[in-house]
């Protein structure tokens, strides 16, 4: 990065960091909350097994996607394609809207099967299930709001070569959460 930045720039990327750290460790105490309630209630006939939502295996496709085109995208940046650059970040935006839809689709599904998050016929494992995956589809809620500022910026050419640390911190922002989806799709189909 070529890019000439004030005390105040240096400052984000490590703010950035700390939020992705604490985003982390609230999660960390989420699965754990999870495993204990899991072990408590196993060991009383109380905790229900049932299958994921396929919707939460298309959501991965999705954010994998929607990940791949902003390393195109940093690419075009490089080579001052700006309106392939736009078009990518365009491109990973939109995946990232399908992400959300799919894991409303997988709540709908999860209805569907009778498991609630609250109320007269919720259980446990529905309940920790839906806490979990909204507490990230909030993030990734945020995280689509800061994608819909850096496309607004790439259609009006604000991002290049020496001026690309919004974007940066964009597609870091945007790959954690995406790692930490994964994480929390493996520990759902494995510690479940």
């Amino acid at each position: 990065m070529s890019e000439t930045l004030s005390p105040q720039q240096r400052s984000k990327k490590p703010l950035l960091w700390v939020s992705m750290a604490s985003i982390g460790m609230a999660f960390a105490g989420l699965t754990s909350g999870y495993l204990v309630s899991k072990s408590s209630l196993e060991g009383k006939g109380a905790w229900l097994d049932f299958p994921l939502p396929e919707a939460f295996y298309y959501s991965t496709i999705f954010i994998v996607i929607s990940s791949a085109l902003l390393i195109l995208a940093g690419v075009a940046l490089k080579q001052d394609a700006n309106k392939r650059f736009a078009a990518l970040v365009f491109g990973s935006f939109a995946f990232g809207l399908a992400f959300m839809v799919s894991q409303i689709t997988a709540w709908l599904s999860l209805m569907d099967q009778g498991i609630w998050f609250t109320g007269v016929k919720s259980q446990a494992a529905g309940s920790w299930l839906y806490v979990i995956t909204w507490f990230h589809w909030m993030h990734v809620l945020a995280g689509v709001i800061v994608l819909l500022v850096v496309m607004v910026k790439a259609l009006s050419n604000r991002y290049n070569q020496s001026n690309r640390l919004g974007f940066d911190l964009a597609v870091q922002f945007w790959h954690y959460l995406g790692g930490l989806w994964l994480y929390l799709l493996l520990f759902l189909v494995f510690l479940r």
